[in-house]
């Protein structure tokens, strides 16, 4: 359908088009917003507050670093490898200003994970935590990356406070393991160093890549999603756009500044990256970041600091946070909106937040290649559960069969996305763009959905083996490829089975060639080449596996076991 399909079926205040020339560039979004909210809050951590315009200040004095004392010309790419932390933001909009790529990376990857994307990606420089320094020694020389960016987690924190921070996790938690990178610029210095100093301007359109965001495939090679300066803005608008409607009590679901975000999920991982690190921006909101959501006391903890208007979250982070004995003590008077996305959200999870919270739940659907969102759920108990909500405003959607053909309202079929948020296509990777993206600019997702005639989506089914646990993408083939490469493993096969915490986790069939191979041995070998939500949850060996005539695994039939 086209994107005019969904015009009349959003709630009030939703406009129907965005104006996709109204920013030039990510740069012009970050700089507007600056200066539109100066003092406001914009991000806080670990009891520190940076405003709008300390955001400006740091992210200037880094650019203005990277333009000085580096030969990092724009358009080389900078991997940013950094959880949920002040040094994120400074890090990412100092890097755009300067006119570099920023490469998106999981700092719990694995060094072997870590190498691939690195080199692929053909990073330059690299911002990284020091908790991961040892393996960032352990890839640098398969790398090219010149310049490294070394940041500690109480850098952020005033005087005698940051040094104690830093002390105690090095020494007492003993979380940073030795490493040797004498080449490694201090962050902290960096941005001293350039304090006070604006970087020359860089001109960027919105055709120009902003972003790599890596993502696997079939094959199970992880990809660069080249994400454009225009994909990320034009998706920023269309999140805004659905934060514009009219609840019942006749006031937008969200103010136009102001209102205090919780931010649990990744800023590394696309979806936190466009909504907090953009659409909150522009958007005049203060985003609390949260550094380890799995320390749901601790989260419990900052929740109970905070007159929050919104939280988004993933059906696993729901369900422990209610489990917590002080959940009832949080005021939730301020809530106004809770999202869920990455993973199917339970009905009896989302009943459970209602009733708690007096919030419904929304839904939503998006893929790393579309920036990410691809719809999402209307607001002020519109909501479906079940469904991933309407098309993001601009958004053209349609289902077809396996012949490409375009089937009627109702039908399942595989659904397309065509839209100003859909990528440019894979870094380097022309063939594997052509395999997703038709002549006409449709993006085959891989997904099996249904269209409804009130224009609510359903994802019913998958086309491609992918597994998700809890919001990240698991590709089988590269769990099999690795644990093929076990000196004692003939062959292996990983598929995705339900599970009540991470809505889906990994079992892993693995035939072996040698008798005294165990499943404990397996486990470790997995938790050293894998970061922990790709290690299989459940392990079987056994002497033979499902295959067809020509020799391929029929995963298929390894799921449906009983």
């Amino acid at each position: 359908m086209d994107a005019s399909f969904w015009d009349d079926k959003r709630p009030n205040g939703v406009p129907t088009t965005i104006d996709t020339a109204q920013y030039s560039s990510i740069i012009d979004v970050f700089q507007q917003a600056c200066a539109k909210h100066g003092d406001r809050p914009a991000f806080s951590n670990m009891g520190v507050t940076l405003s709008y315009a300390d955001l400006d200040r740091y992210s200037a004095a880094f650019a203005a670093y990277l333009q000085q004392h580096t030969n990092l010309q724009p358009g080389d790419r900078i991997a940013v490898q950094m959880p949920n932390v002040l040094q994120f933001p400074i890090a990412v909009y100092g890097a755009m200003r300067a006119g570099l790529v920023v490469v998106n990376t999981n700092p719990l990857y694995t060094a072997r994970e870590m190498r691939h994307q690195f080199k692929d990606s053909g990073a330059r420089a690299l911002i990284f935590m020091n908790v991961f320094g040892h393996l960032v020694q352990e890839v640098l020389p398969d790398t090219e990356i010149e310049f490294l960016f070394e940041a500690r987690i109480g850098d952020m924190l005033p005087g005698l406070k940051g040094i104690i921070t830093n002390a105690a996790v090095k020494y007492v938690k003993k979380m940073v393991p030795d490493y040797q990178l004498p080449q490694a610029v201090s962050f902290k210095k960096a941005l001293k160093q350039c304090q006070g100093q604006s970087p020359s301007a860089v001109t960027k359109t919105l055709d120009d890549v902003a972003v790599l965001q890596y993502t696997g495939g079939t094959t199970g090679v992880a990809k660069g999603a080249m994400l454009t300066h225009g994909n990320l803005v034009a998706n920023m608008q269309q999140v805004y756009a659905n934060m514009q409607q009219i609840g019942s009590d006749g006031k937008k679901i969200s103010n136009d500044a102001g209102e205090v975000v919780i931010a649990p999920l990744p800023l590394y991982h696309i979806f936190a990256f466009t909504v907090n690190c953009m659409c909150m921006m522009i958007a005049g909101h203060h985003n609390v970041l949260i550094t380890n959501p799995r320390d749901i006391p601790g989260f419990v903890a900052e929740l109970k600091k905070w007159p929050f208007s919104s939280v988004v979250g993933l059906n696993t982070l729901f369900v422990a946070l209610m489990d917590h004995p002080e959940f009832d003590q949080i005021d939730f008077s301020h809530l106004k909106t809770t999202g869920s996305g990455g993973t199917a959200l339970v009905k009896a999870t989302a009943e459970r937040w209602e009733k708690k919270t007096g919030c419904k739940i929304g839904e939503g659907y998006g893929l790393t290649e579309c920036s990410p969102v691809v719809t999402s759920s209307p607001g002020d108990g519109l909501a479906r559960i079940g469904s991933v909500g309407l098309a993001a405003v601009g958004t053209a959607l349609k289902v077809v069969d396996e012949e490409g053909r375009e089937l009627d309202i109702g039908e399942r079929g595989e659904l397309c996305v065509k839209g100003p948020q859909v990528m440019k296509g894979y870094w380097n990777r022309p063939e594997a763009t052509e395999e997703v993206l038709d002549a006409d600019g449709w993006f085959h997702t891989g997904d099996v959905a249904i269209i409804d005639a009130d224009g609510f989506v359903s994802i019913v089914d998958r086309i491609k083996d992918l597994i998700i646990v809890s919001g990240f993408n698991v590709y089988p083939n590269e769990i099999e490829d690795v644990v093929a490469a076990h000196p004692k493993v003939a062959n292996a096969a990983a598929v995705g089975v339900p599970d009540e915490k991470s809505g889906e986790a990994v079992k892993l069939f693995v035939v072996a060639n040698s008798k005294d191979l165990t499943v404990d041995e397996l486990k470790d070998y997995c938790r050293a080449n894998f970061t922990g939500y790709k290690v299989p949850k459940y392990f079987e060996i056994r002497e033979s596996l499902p295959m067809s005539a020509v020799g391929k695994i029929l995963r298929r039939e390894l799921r449906d076991e009983k």
